[in-house]
C-alpha cells in the first residue's frame, strides 16, 4: 500500500533523487529511475523528475515497492573520528561551521578512499541533523573549509559560492620565486590526457573553462622560492596549481604538476608535502549578512617550512585589500 511522507524542514532544497538514495539505499538506482519515469512516485500529486528540488511540507507519495524496502542502515561515526572532526572546528553557529582540514584527508569518499570529512560529519550533528559540505579542498590541500548546518543553509551558501561574494585566499610556496611580485593569471583550462596522465591543462578546446587567479608575493628567499598568496576568482579544479605552473613557478611538493622537486631532495628539513594552504575565507553570513572572516592557521608540519625560511606563519595582513 502506498504511503505519504512529508518533506522535513531539514530536507528543504534537497534533490529528489538524492533524497531517495538517502532513504532507500537498498533499492537499485535503475529501479528508482523507473519508479520516477512511470509516475509511481509523486510529489504533491504531480509527476516529477529526479532533479526536482524538494520543499519543506511537500508530500511524497511512496509506492508499495519502496514502502516495503529495507530501511536506511544508519552508519554511526566512530568516537575517534567524532572527536577528531570536532577538534578541527574553527568557527560554528546555527548556520555555518568552518573547519581546518589537514593535508592528506579527503573531503569526500571515492575509489580506495574510506576515511574522509564527509564520513565524519555525524560527529558534528545537532538534534540528529548532519552538516553538509559546501565546497571541497583537494586531499593534499590543507586549510579552511565550510560546512552548512542543514540543507536550507547549504542552498543559501551554494548561491554565495556561485556569485562573487566570497574571497578565498591561499598560501603557497613556489619554486622559483615569480619574476613579478604581483599580478594575475588568466587562461582557459580543462581536464585533458597527456603522456604524463590526465591533468588540468591550458587549452583552446571549447569545453575548457576560463580560470582567473590573482597573486601577491609576500616574502622571498632570494630567487630560489617565494611565499605567495593566491586569490582564485573562479573555482576550477587544481586552478592554483595549474596557474603556478603556467608562471613557471610550480608549488613546492606538487608532484602531480611538477616532478622537479630538487629543493625537497636537497633540504631534508623541509616537509615533503604539497605546500598549498587555504588560509582565509571572507563571506557574508547566509542569515545575518554580516561579514564572516575566518583564518586557518598552518599546521605544525607546514609551519616548519615557513620557520625554516624565516617567514611569518602567523601573518594576518590582507594582501588583496585594494583589489576588487
Amino acid at each position: 500500500m502506498a504511503e505519504n511522507v512529508v518533506v522535513a524542514e531539514t530536507e528543504d532544497g534537497v534533490r529528489l533523487d538524492r533524497w531517495l538514495k538517502k532513504h532507500y539505499p537498498a533499492v537499485p538506482f535503475g529501479n528508482l529511475q523507473k519508479i520516477l519515469r512511470t509516475g509511481q512516485l509523486r510529489v504533491d500529486g504531480k509527476r516529477v523528475k529526479g532533479d526536482a528540488r524538494l520543499v519543506k511540507g511537500q508530500q511524497i507519495r511512496i509506492p508499495p515497492q519502496l514502502s516495503g524496502a529495507e530501511p536506511r542502515d544508519k552508519k554511526s561515526v566512530s568516537a575517534r573520528d567524532a572527536d577528531f572532526i570536532r577538534s578541527l572546528v574553527l568557527y560554528e553557529d546555527g548556520a555555518v561551521i568552518a573547519i581546518n582540514k589537514p593535508a592528506g584527508l579527503a573531503s569526500q569518499g571515492g575509489s580506495k578512499i574510506t576515511r574522509h570529512v564527509d564520513g565524519m560529519l555525524e560527529g558534528l550533528a545537532v538534534d540528529g541533523v548532519k552538516p553538509h559540505l559546501v565546497h571541497r579542498l583537494d586531499k593534499d590541500t590543507s586549510g579552511v573549509m565550510l560546512l552548512a548546518r542543514n540543507p536550507e543553509m547549504a542552498k543559501k551558501m551554494g548561491a554565495l559560492f556561485q556569485g562573487r561574494d566570497i574571497r578565498k585566499y591561499y598560501w603557497a610556496i613556489t619554486v622559483p620565486a615569480p619574476k613579478l611580485h604581483q599580478g594575475k593569471i588568466k587562461s582557459v583550462i580543462a581536464k585533458t590526457a597527456g603522456a604524463d596522465g590526465e591533468k588540468m591543462r591550458p587549452t583552446d578546446d571549447e569545453k575548457g573553462k576560463t580560470a582567473l587567479t590573482y597573486y601577491q608575493v609576500l616574502e622571498t628567499a632570494g630567487t630560489k622560492l617565494a611565499w605567495v598568496a593566491f586569490w582564485p576568482r573562479t573555482g576550477r579544479t587544481h586552478q592554483i596549481r595549474v596557474h603556478a605552473l603556467e608562471m613557471g613557478c610550480p608549488l613546492l611538493g606538487d608532484y602531480k604538476y611538477s616532478r622537479h622537486q630538487e629543493l625537497l631532495e636537497e633540504t631534508p628539513d623541509l616537509p615533503n608535502m604539497l605546500h598549498l594552504h587555504a588560509r582565509r575565507i571572507i563571506l557574508p553570513h547566509p542569515v545575518t549578512g554580516k561579514t564572516l572572516d575566518i583564518t586557518a592557521p598552518l599546521d605544525k608540519t607546514m609551519r616548519k617550512t615557513w620557520e625554516f625560511f624565516n617567514f611569518n606563519p602567523d601573518d594576518k595582513t590582507d594582501p588583496f585589500l585594494d583589489v576588487e
